[in-house]
């Protein structure tokens, strides 16, 4: 897997103690155990910080807005309120909400793409060995590529068609030609870095066209983004998908 480049602009290096902060990760889960081994694991990871737990998804809200988290690693089925649930509440009640990985016994399950749908960033198996779970939260909070842009294709191709013309009032109908070409780029798993140099433009004119599509689709993040236009049949799962981030 190739990391998104983070390097700073020319004039704009940060002071080395912002440089070096670690990424901050809330563990939901509610196996005990599961939860333990979790922050065990991940404490023991460079540049990762577990700041707290929760035992059900009701808990999130309340603990993201007292450690402010950058992702909250989030299992998707829960007794009182599910990982999908907990996702949406995150969306609804924060203007800057974290970033959420779905952690999952089975990657092909309907509660993954219907987490990602309500605007998860990505998704990852439990039983994953740990440096993959701790690139994958990396990878999330850099927010420049898609995780596992294969497995998001496959899950789409198991959903239902959507209806012709189901663009639904996603704003989709409003991309630009170049909007397209980037979210077709951008699903395929490509950094902003890797778009800029296949479209021949500069890495601003790609950030830009990604805000727009992000605004667009009402979407919160890339693969939430994706996942919309997989919904609603602007992206076809049979789509070629080459290169990007897999962690497998």
């Amino acid at each position: 897997m190739s990391a998104a480049d983070t390097s700073p602009a020319p004039g704009c290096n940060p002071p080395a103690d912002e440089a070096a902060a670690p990424v901050t990760v809330l563990v939901v889960d509610d196996e005990e155990l599961t939860r333990a081994g979790l922050r065990a694991l991940l404490s023991g990871q460079p540049g990762l910080d577990v700041v707290g737990e929760a035992s059900d998804g009701i808990e999130v809200l309340p603990l993201v807005r007292r450690w402010r988290p950058q992702v909250v690693l989030m299992d998707v089925r829960m007794p009182r309120l599910d990982g999908i649930e907990a996702t949406k509440l995150l969306r609804a009640e924060l203007t800057d909400p974290p970033k959420v990985v779905v952690i999952t016994t089975f990657e092909n399950d309907t509660y993954v793409w219907d987490a990602l749908l309500a605007g998860a960033a990505g998704f990852i198996r439990k039983r994953a060995p740990i440096t993959q779970l701790a690139q994958a939260v990396r990878l999330v909070a850099e927010g420049d590529s898609l995780l596992f842009p294969d497995a998001v294709r496959r899950l789409a191709a198991q959903q239902p068609m959507p209806p012709a013309g189901g663009l639904g009032g996603t704003g989709a109908a409003a991309l630009t030609v170049r909007e397209e070409e980037t979210l077709r780029l951008v699903a395929q798993g490509l950094s902003n870095q890797q778009i800029a140099r296949r479209m021949t433009v500069r890495l601003e004119t790609v950030k830009t066209h990604v805000g727009n599509i992000l605004g667009k689709l009402n979407a919160d993040n890339r693969t939430h983004a994706v996942v919309v236009a997989y919904e609603t049949g602007v992206l076809v799962p049979g789509y070629g998908a080459s290169g990007g981030h897999r962690l497998s």
